[in-house]
């Protein structure tokens, strides 16, 4: 495992933000964002409600976005072969899919809910896993491309990009559709997919590591003995598991608080939207120089404790009750620290694949990461209900502690590199 002390001076900080290779994370974070809600959220609920699609299959569409959460399970493919050698193993599995997925936004816009949801259902489901086999490789890149230093700034700026890409389709989109047909929304998204294209086209491949996969048995197998064979990886995975999970369940239940407390739904939007979306941003690309200048672990530390504080803001919103002077600090303050932890738990996944498998072991660290939001968040109504709104944001503040205590087993490897592997080993 990589040593996180080497830090870096504002010089040197300034020179890797302008760098071709934080605006490449940018721009294939735009790439990422944008085909989500196209094809699971926001725009196809919209038009399929619109086309007189009843609720209880609107929400079977759910299982369209399946491929995003079992994406680990082809993954080993994109590490064994190289599919256009001319343009090395990332940019042609990157080149290959970018190309299907635009025909598949494109082929969205060619079917019609009043007459075939089936089409329907096929071509989302079709965007979907291209687009989840699009982040299998924009991560695989990002890893190989950066140093382990590095890896904080560019997962700030691919998951800003990747929130602009999603507030361009789901916004954008929906605002488009007041004054176009939805089949000719698609057709635009599928053309805003061209800068991700071009990205690809010009940027550089990364180096490929030694000893990567040579058969297909190899590419399933090793990434997980590989893994496994580390010191603290089950301690590890209980901590991507723990980390964010006191940030995840407040945020399950933040919209009935606010409706709880009379606020109404535009001063919701307006708030959430105006303060919410902008803190997110700004904390993420705050977290990722600080990562620069702090290093991953103290950073990890650091950034943990401000997201339990900053759900200290609901605490306090609930005993003022309707007020939007408290509603903007609450918002403002999570929405912050939860952006500075968002870039530091994903710089110490990416830090965590050896690059010989990086997709497979990266998919797979990025569908763990979700398990929470599905199995921890559903209770959460219940303990609300039990704990009152306070006794409930205080118990997510709690339930941020095991993380931050795992965190602290790995200060050894992670401050001096004693533990060291191929993770950050280049070829």
């Amino acid at each position: 495992m990589p040593s996180d002390s080497r830090q870096r001076s504002t010089r040197d900080i300034l020179r890797i933000f302008l760098s071709g290779r934080m605006l490449t994370a940018l721009l294939m974070g735009f790439s990422s964002g944008l085909p989500l809600l196209l094809a699971t959220g926001s725009v196809l609920q919209a038009w399929l409600k619109e086309a007189g699609v009843d609720l209880g299959t609107i929400g079977l569409f759910a299982l369209v976005g399946l491929p995003y959460t079992l994406k680990f399970l082809w993954a080993p493919l994109l590490d064994r072969f190289t599919p256009l050698s001319g343009m090395g193993r990332r940019r042609g599995w990157l080149l290959l899919i970018q190309v299907t997925l635009i025909a598949a936004i494109a082929s969205l816009g060619l079917t019609d809910p009043t007459q075939s949801l089936p089409l329907v259902t096929l071509a989302a489901f079709l965007t979907a896993f291209f687009s989840a086999s699009q982040d299998i490789v924009i991560d695989a890149y990002r890893r190989e491309s950066l140093a382990d230093d590095e890896q904080g700034l560019g997962a700030s700026l691919y998951v800003n990009g990747y929130r602009i890409g999603m507030l361009l389709s789901s916004g954008g989109g929906l605002i488009l559709a007041d004054f176009i047909p939805f089949q000719a929304v698609y057709w635009v998204m599928a053309t805003a997919m061209l800068p991700g294209l071009i990205t690809t086209l010009f940027c550089v491949e990364p180096l490929v590591a030694a000893g990567t996969p040579r058969t297909l048995r190899e590419a399933v197998v090793q990434p997980f003995a590989e893994y496994f064979s580390r010191q603290d990886a089950v301690l590890i995975l209980l901590f991507v598991l723990l980390y964010k999970v006191g940030e995840m369940m407040a945020s399950q239940m933040t919209t009935p608080f606010y409706l709880d407390l009379a606020f109404t739904k535009t001063e919701i939007g307006t708030v959430v939207k105006l303060f919410g979306f902008w803190a997110t941003v700004i904390g993420g690309l705050l977290g990722g120089v600080l990562i620069l200048r702090m290093g991953l672990y103290r950073s990890l530390w650091t950034f943990g404790v401000l997201q339990a504080i900053g759900l200290l803001g609901f605490v306090i919103l609930a005993r003022l009750g309707h007020s939007l002077p408290g509603l903007a600090l609450a918002v403002t303050s999570e929405n912050l620290f939860s952006g500075m932890a968002t870039t530091a738990y994903v710089a110490f996944m990416a830090t965590l694949t050896n690059r010989k498998f990086t997709a497979t072991q990266y998919a797979l660290l990025s569908s763990l990461m979700g398990i929470p939001r599905v199995i921890v968040n559903t209770p959460t109504g219940y303990l609300a209900e039990w704990l009152g709104w306070e006794g409930f944001f205080l118990f997510c503040m709690v339930a941020t502690i095991p993380g931050l205590w795992l965190l602290t087993r790995f200060r050894v490897w992670m401050e001096t590199g004693e533990v060291k592997d191929a993770t950050s080993a280049p070829g």
